[in-house]
């Protein structure tokens, strides 16, 4: 069964966070939450997120992806966090999933992951990040790196992350749960 690590830092957006973690378990994908320290997580607008662990604990294992929620000041706490660009390094050297959404893609462009890469983000995330290849869609892949706009695309990004861990199948069985 594929594992997901979604690490959860003060003030990311909440929206991405629930509906990621959500849709994955829907699919019967093993996700593990890891807040940054073992604070409980207040999200950019106020909601408060209990993490399942620590990311001290969670990184003792390994994981098939890695999911960065954005939002503001999350994306900066994620970025300033040396453990977060050393796992997403290490993910991409295994060629391993590594996604993120809303200003989250820009963790990725400041770990030098995205140069030469196609990649979205919440408008303007990724403008000091020239050497990114920009697109505007709601979900855009290159290889094993997937990222989306927002909140808006949460749950398409979900869902995409599930077809390719899960296949094609389960992404249409969770969707039709949904009842979209």
């Amino acid at each position: 069964m594929p594992t997901v690590l979604v690490p959860l830092a003060q003030g990311c957006e909440e929206i991405e966070a629930v509906t990621i973690i959500d849709i994955l378990r829907r699919a019967n994908i093993t996700v593990v939450s890891a807040g940054l320290d073992a604070a409980p997580v207040r999200a950019s607008r106020g909601t408060v997120l209990n993490a399942d662990t620590t990311l001290e604990e969670a990184l003792k294992q390994s994981y098939d992806m890695v999911v960065l929620p954005g939002g503001q000041p999350g994306t900066n706490n994620l970025q300033a966090d040396a453990r977060i660009l050393a796992l997403l390094n290490t993910m991409s050297m295994q060629n391993k999933y590594v996604t993120a959404i809303c200003a989250a893609p820009s963790v990725l462009a400041a770990a030098g992951l995205l140069d030469g890469k196609h990649a979205t983000s919440f408008p303007g995330a990724l403008k000091a990040f020239p050497k990114v290849l920009q697109q505007a869609g709601a979900i855009v892949e290159d290889g094993k790196f997937i990222t989306s706009r927002g909140p808006g695309t949460a749950m398409d990004f979900a869902l995409t992350l599930v077809e390719r861990l899960a296949g094609k199948i389960k992404r249409l069985e969770v969707e039709a749960g949904l009842v979209r």
